[in-house]
């Protein structure tokens, strides 16, 4: 595509498509800022901004497609950006959590806070992370969200080391793993679940990472249906891509 052929599209389509970029890129501020709460041991404030990044990168998306940004501003690959962002806040502040946060002793902190930050990122670089039917492949290193449960449950440091290793294995196996948005199968079930998690995630948040019971249960058995959801067999057909 030409430069002059560029410059041609309305300036308002491209205005908007390189809003998106922003939009997107916004989630590595709100990283920096849960890092910095990190620092400082202030753990539901750092849930709290990386949620806002989970927030971003959930709709980001979505207005990508609808403003066509592909094709309006070819010059910046919205997929690299997204997993630039994606790295920052689903594994490099998890993994400081889990190496500063004092949940095991430190010599397997920082091997477990490596194993988190290695299989990521060759997660990030494979090609096949996603299935034709848009599920992911292997674990998706969503690392914010189970450092989020270390935090929220009690765990011993064998048993949280022992995840971390399972999940890091499982980064590299043929396991399905739901994308909430763009898988078919029980789509608006899934949305709706996904919107009761993020209440009940808000209220954990609210209440310093110590809420109630059945908060925590609620949280648990929700971490549960996402977690088997690609692991059940569905055979009424390939999903098709949802804007």
């Amino acid at each position: 595509m030409t430069t002059k052929s560029l410059s041609a599209r309305p300036a308002g389509r491209r205005t908007l498509a390189f809003a998106v970029h922003i939009f997107t890129a916004s989630g590595a501020v709100c990283g920096l800022m849960a890092l910095m709460a990190a620092v400082e041991g202030n753990w539901a404030i750092m849930f709290a901004w990386l949620g806002a990044a989970l927030f971003v990168d959930g709709i980001d998306g979505t207005m990508a497609r609808r403003a066509k940004v592909v094709e309006v501003l070819p010059r910046w690959s919205g997929e690299t950006l997204d997993l630039v962002v994606d790295y920052l806040t689903y594994c490099l502040v998890p993994a400081f959590a889990v190496a500063s946060g004092g949940l095991m002793p430190f010599w397997l902190a920082v091997m477990s806070s490596a194993a988190i930050l290695l299989t990521s990122a060759l997660y990030f670089a494979d090609t096949t992370m996603k299935t034709d039917d848009l599920y992911f492949q292997g674990f998706p290193a969503v690392w914010n969200v189970v450092v989020f449960y270390f935090f929220l449950v009690p765990l011993s440091p064998w048993a949280i080391a022992g995840i971390i290793a399972l999940l890091s294995v499982g980064t590299f196996l043929p396991i399905k793993f739901v994308h909430p948005f763009r898988v078919v199968r029980l789509r608006f079930v899934t949305l709706a679940l996904l919107a009761l998690w993020a209440v009940l995630a808000i209220v954990a948040v609210l209440e310093d990472m110590r809420p109630g019971l059945w908060v925590t249960l609620g949280l648990c058995a929700l971490a549960v249906y996402f977690t088997l959801f690609g692991v059940i067999p569905f055979r009424k057909g390939a999903a098709k891509p949802q804007l």
